[in-house]
């Protein structure tokens, strides 16, 4: 049986503690986990440990850690860029890159991008709402190691992630040149640009190819801006050391 999986702001040194706060609550009065039984908690930083409920309050566990390692992060480390999509398809594409095991999630300003994210609150908000759903995609996939979702950028900013990683990639339908083509790094970040549904422009792909990038297709199919990382990440796991 899969143990259910709780975040902590960091494991104690000790062999017990208490889960409480949200997490708590949930293990408590929505799991209805009692003594005797078993869960993970991490720090979302790579830290697991296997605990036993010693005793369930009315939202919070008392619990003793049984076992604890690290999980080293995934190697290359992989960072999507992913432009903003409208309506809850931003979170959705968010939520199927995390349980595919992205490492960081970059929201782009594309600028076909139907959504705009203004500075502000409501801006705010909405990225408060990408990490919150990173977090809880985590989660629900068992993951020791919570992506980073940046400050959105713009595409000038991003040329500047691309220069800097060990390799970019803009996928793009159409094209010749498939992901599986690509001799894809061991080490170091390599960057997926996912563009919005209106595709990226001209401009932007130029922008990237000129910092080094190469665009490239998943398949003969073209995927929505929601569910491209996710196949991306998928064929990236089975091409490298990632899922070995």
């Amino acid at each position: 049986m899969t143990l259910a999986l709780f975040l902590a702001e960091a494991l104690p040194s000790g062999s017990s503690f208490v889960l409480d706060g949200p997490e708590g609550r949930h293990a408590a009065a929505v799991r209805r986990l009692r003594a005797g039984e078993e869960l993970l908690v991490s720090d979302g930083k790579g830290s697991v440990a296997h605990c036993v409920v010693d005793a369930a309050a009315k939202d919070s566990l008392d619990l003793t850690i049984t076992r604890r390692w690290a999980e080293p992060p995934p190697a290359p480390r992989v960072v999507i860029a992913q432009a903003l999509a409208k309506g809850d398809r931003g979170e959705l594409a968010v939520e199927l890159a995390t349980e595919a095991g992205a490492d960081a999630i970059i929201p782009w300003r594309a600028s076909r991008s139907i959504t705009k994210w203004d500075d502000g609150p409501r801006g705010d908000k909405a990225l408060n709402r990408w990490r919150s759903t990173a977090r809880e995609a985590a989660k629900q996939a068992r993951r020791a190691w919570i992506p980073e979702v940046t400050d959105p950028m713009s595409v000038r900013e991003l040329v500047a992630v691309a220069k800097e990683s060990a390799l970019t990639l803009v996928l793009e339908a159409g094209r010749a040149t498939r992901l599986a083509d690509i001799d894809l790094p061991s080490s170091g970040d390599l960057l997926l640009i996912v563009g919005p549904e209106g595709g990226i422009t001209d401009e932007e792909i130029n922008a990237f190819e000129q910092a080094g990038s190469r665009t490239v297709r998943l398949g003969p199919s073209v995927l929505r801006t929601s569910t491209a990382a996710a196949v991306a990440l998928g064929a990236i796991g089975a091409l490298t050391t990632r899922w070995r």
